[in-house]
């Protein structure tokens, strides 16, 4: 070997080192998948829980036993809500809720009002789930609007729900006092002294729902004497 090719060779060998090098990590990059992988790919942000009502005609399920032959309004005038609701679990649940077509605006207003505020609200079912039977709904604590039946207490006069413009909201936490001075539903006698906004589901003329229905121009029965600490009405009835 002459000087010239054994100098060649000594400036050969670091390139063939790096080669073999270079294609040494290739064989072990190609073995885990993370080595050619980008950077990984930001964590996905959760949307923030929402109202997301729908509005819909009712389905006749949804009427039965709360619309019969009679009723002041037909039942192509109303309107299935669904929407989203706090419950006091703290958690986002999915509610119904059947009003007359005008009353929508004021109602998803209202509840969405509600739904920002976090105020917790038992359950909302429509009155088909119990039958129309109105002390039934109550004693479950359920959130409800439009029911074709007399006044609770007071069998000669039409309720305004009837006409499907009136809400009840939490009856436990806020019960209703008819002319008698009977407390409904019973064991919500509780409710009737301290009313306190700290408590959950408790309406007050502060609270969030209280507020956005009397902006709506409805009215609130804990006005009342006796009070109905549960009822919102477009006619103050």
């Amino acid at each position: 070997m002459d000087r010239r090719t054994g100098a060649a060779d000594r400036r050969s060998r670091p390139a063939d080192r790096r080669k073999t090098a270079l294609a040494l990590a290739a064989l072990l990059c190609a073995a885990v998948p993370a080595c050619t992988a980008g950077p990984p790919a930001p964590a996905a942000v959760a949307a923030p829980p929402a109202l997301a009502a729908r509005v819909t005609p009712v389905p006749p399920d949804r009427l039965a036993g709360s619309h019969h032959p009679g009723c002041p309004v037909p039942a192509d005038r109303l309107r299935l809500i669904r929407m989203n609701h706090w419950g006091f679990d703290g958690k986002v649940h999915r509610g119904e809720m059947v009003v007359h077509e005008s009353a929508v605006e004021p109602v998803l207003k209202a509840f969405g009002s509600a739904f920002e505020a976090r105020f917790p609200i038992r359950r909302m079912r429509v009155m088909a789930a119990y039958g129309g039977d109105d002390p039934a709904a109550m004693a479950d604590d359920n959130t409800s609007a439009y029911n074709c039946r007399p006044v609770t207490g007071r069998p000669d006069r039409r309720s305004q729900h009837s006409y499907g413009d009136a809400v009840d909201v939490n009856p436990l936490e806020n019960p209703y006092v008819d002319r008698t001075g009977t407390v409904h539903p019973p064991g919500a006698d509780g409710h009737l002294g301290h009313r306190d906004a700290a408590r959950p589901g408790v309406l007050v003329a502060s609270s969030a729902l209280t507020r956005a229905f009397r902006e709506a121009g409805w009215e609130w029965g804990g006005r009342w004497s006796p009070p109905d600490y549960q009822h919102f009405s477009r006619n103050g009835r």
